[in-house]
C-alpha cells in the first residue's frame, strides 16, 4: 500500500464531500475556513492567509467576498493602528456555527464506515503523526504547494 496515495485520495474525496455539504450555506470551503479561523481572534489578513494556507491574493479576494456577504469586516487592530484585522460579524458567527454542524455530520457519516473500535484509533494515529514525525514539512526544491485546508 502507498501511504501518500491513500492519504491523498481520502483527503480529496473528503474535501469534496465537505464542499458539497457547505454549498447550501452560500459559502465555499475556503470562506468557511477563513471565517472559522478568524472567529474570536485578532488576526490580520496576512496571518490568516498563512494559517489557512492560501496566498495573499486569494485571501484578499476571499475577505472581499466575506465582506460583501456581510459575514466579516476589516477593522483596525487594537494593538497596531497600521494593521487591519478580520472580524467575523454576527451573521458570520451563525454561518460558522452552521458550518461546524455540517462538518461534524459529514465527519460522523464518513467515520461510520469504520467499525466503532477503529474510529478512535484511526483519529488518534493521524493526530500522533501530525504531532510527531509529520509535524513540519521538510525542505525540498522546488517547494511543494500546500493544499488549502477544507473544513
Amino acid at each position: 500500500m502507498n501511504l501518500g496515495w491513500l492519504l491523498s485520495q481520502v483527503e480529496h474525496v473528503y474535501a469534496t464531500e465537505i464542499a458539497a455539504a457547505l454549498a447550501p450555506l452560500g459559502l465555499g470551503s475556503r470562506g468557511y475556513c477563513v471565517l472559522a479561523s478568524a472567529l474570536g481572534t485578532d488576526l490580520t489578513q496576512t496571518q490568516l492567509a498563512a494559517l489557512v494556507g492560501v496566498d495573499k491574493t486569494t485571501m484578499v479576494v476571499t475577505v472581499d467576498e466575506l465582506e460583501r456577504l456581510g459575514l466579516a469586516e476589516r477593522r483596525r487592530s487594537s494593538t497596531d493602528r497600521r494593521a487591519h484585522v478580520i472580524a467575523v460579524t454576527e451573521a458570520g458567527e451563525h454561518k460558522v456555527a452552521d458550518g461546524q454542524a455540517i462538518i461534524e455530520r459529514v465527519q460522523n457519516e464518513v467515520l461510520s464506515s469504520l467499525p466503532e473500535t477503529e474510529r478512535e484509533a484511526f483519529l488518534s494515529g493521524l493526530t500522533r503523526l501530525l504531532a510527531g514525525r509529520l509535524s513540519e514539512p521538510v525542505a525540498c526544491s522546488p517547494p511543494l504547494r500546500r493544499r488549502e485546508p477544507r473544513g
